[in-house]
């Protein structure tokens, strides 16, 4: 039974009750150590040399890269290339890299998540995927999300923090310099049922369907609303930071898709990005959805296909839903449930 304290080397120990599973830990702790030295690079900040943009390239889909960015891709091949992974497949690249058609996993990776924050001091991680493989380089990833075998990811703030699930359940573990690793501090994180708290990029209002717009200004009018809740709102606009404040304080994040040019599918990555999280969050208690549908059941076509996304408290990410269904039809949406203060006739 997993303890608090216990080390993320028992942990997977303990999971191995199969060559699958015990080459899913190798992976996993691959992954880890990995991380780990990525980290001081990052702490270096603009002391170190990959700190630097490099001027017009980018990635397959358009963003702009950093030297870190293509740091932290080259570190997670170079590691994985002796673990069990057969085909890699990231954000960063434009193809899957097939390293031996022989091994049991594929892994998908955003190998730096949240890079347009390093200049400011915000967390950035690491997001993975693990599923198997059988040869094929794109079969692994054209899939759906229930294909997973693993998913997590690292993030890189005031603790060095591991969030992962194999399947049953999502936990935490730290990163403790004293142990050189990492130590579980939440064994079965449970995201909190209730929370009037949500995150979305409020700059895009003008942009949004109406199914979003009606959910966001119901939550802001506050008390004497349809919610009868006073909703706080934020927008870190790094998914790992979001995710794991989510895991630990409920609510919901929102990325929908938009009418801008290129926006109509969301922006975030379907294979690498919205499938693990939404393995963590489903893990956890909560629920995933492209606003309607479960992202989990939601099969790519290609690599790099973006995907709207709301995720959180299920209860809410539910309701979310409904605006998007029958947002016309929602008894608790009348101005008959409208509570009345002097202000109001």
């Amino acid at each position: 039974m997993a303890m608090i304290g216990q080390s993320l080397k028992a942990y997977l120990a303990a999971h191995d009750a199969n060559d699958t599973a015990g080459a899913v830990s190798e992976a996993i702790t691959l992954i880890a150590e990995t991380g780990v030295a990525l980290a001081v690079t990052i702490s270096n900040g603009p002391l170190g040399a990959k700190f630097a943009e490099k001027e017009g390239d980018t990635n397959p889909d358009g963003d702009a890269q950093r030297g870190l960015d293509l740091l932290a891709d080259d570190r997670f091949l170079t590691a994985l290339s002796q673990s069990p992974v057969g085909v890699y497949a990231s954000e960063e690249l434009n193809q899957p890299v097939l390293i031996d058609a022989s091994r049991p996993l594929a892994l998908a990776i955003d190998p730096l998540d949240g890079s347009s924050n390093i200049d400011t001091n915000v967390s950035i991680g690491t997001i993975f995927s693990i599923r198997p493989f059988s040869g094929d380089r794109m079969a692994p990833f054209l899939c759906d999300g229930r294909q997973q075998l693993a998913a997590g990811f690292l993030i890189y703030g005031p603790q060095l923090a591991l969030v992962l699930t194999l399947g049953h359940g999502t936990s935490i573990f730290i990163y403790s310099p004293a142990a050189r690793d990492f130590l579980l501090s939440s064994p079965q994180c449970e995201i909190p049922a209730k929370r009037a708290e949500f995150a979305i990029n409020a700059s895009n209002y003008r942009h949004w369907e109406e199914p979003v717009r009606l959910y966001f200004d119901d939550c802001l009018k506050g008390g004497h609303g349809p919610r009868e809740a006073e909703f706080n709102m934020r927008w870190i606009a790094s998914l790992v930071a979001e995710t794991y404040r989510i895991l630990v304080k409920g609510g919901a994040f929102l990325y929908p898709g938009d009418r801008r040019r290129g926006y109509a599918k969301g922006r975030l990555r379907l294979v690498y990005e919205a499938h693990p999280i939404a393995m963590l969050i489903e893990q956890a208690g909560g629920l995933a959805t492209d606003t309607v549908d479960s992202i989990l059941d939601v099969a790519a076509t290609e690599l790099h296909q973006r995907v709207p996304l709301v995720f959180g408290s299920a209860a809410e990410v539910r309701r979310i839903g409904r605006y998007h269904t029958m947002s016309s039809n929602m008894p608790d949406r009348a101005p008959l449930f409208a509570k009345r203060t002097l202000f109001q006739a």
